[in-house]
């Protein structure tokens, strides 16, 4: 039986959306059962077998099925100039073996040290830019939080530029 603190804490997350919220949740519960948890954070991951349609694709796969399809004009939404720190998915997996096996508690972010901005992309699978108009919170940029990973001995080892070197010799 959860306490009345317990009720109200419960009560407060789920009347606050929100990544910040949900990690916190977690570690609530989790400290009142004795519960070991880590949190990880994933930047931009691609792999080449990503969704290539519908809600969820990437900008990658987005970009690839274009090119697939004979397009060499990709969407860039304005400025472009906004950066991303694509990350492959066996840097994914090694990064959470590692906090699986020696991880606890909050920010283990997964991510390349490396950014990119949506132009280089472009310009990397030998395409041109078509603008679309600035969206409302489009984020120019965001820091990859990976020094507790680091801490446990994981790094980043792919990187996209030669992903997309790939693609581009394939096409």
């Amino acid at each position: 039986m959860l306490s009345t603190e317990m009720m109200a804490s419960v009560d407060l997350f789920l009347h606050m959306p929100g990544q910040k919220n949900n990690a916190e949740l977690v570690q609530v519960y989790c400290d009142w059962f004795s519960i070991p948890f880590a949190i990880t954070y994933f930047y931009n991951v691609y792999s080449g077998n990503e969704l290539s349609s519908g809600k969820y694709t990437t900008l990658i796969a987005i970009y690839i099925e274009k090119i697939k399809s004979g397009e060499a004009k990709l969407p860039v939404v304005k400025p472009g100039n906004q950066s991303r720190h694509f990350t492959h998915i066996f840097d994914i997996v090694s990064g959470l073996i590692a906090v699986g096996a020696k991880g606890h508690g909050d920010e283990f972010g997964i991510g390349s040290d490396e950014a990119y901005s949506i132009i280089d992309v472009v310009r990397m699978l030998n395409c041109k830019p078509v603008f679309l108009e600035e969206r409302r919170g489009n984020r120019m940029s965001a820091p990859v939080i990976s020094n507790n990973t680091k801490k446990l001995g994981w790094k980043p080892v792919k990187c996209v530029r030669d992903y997309l070197e790939q693609v581009v010799n394939k096409s």
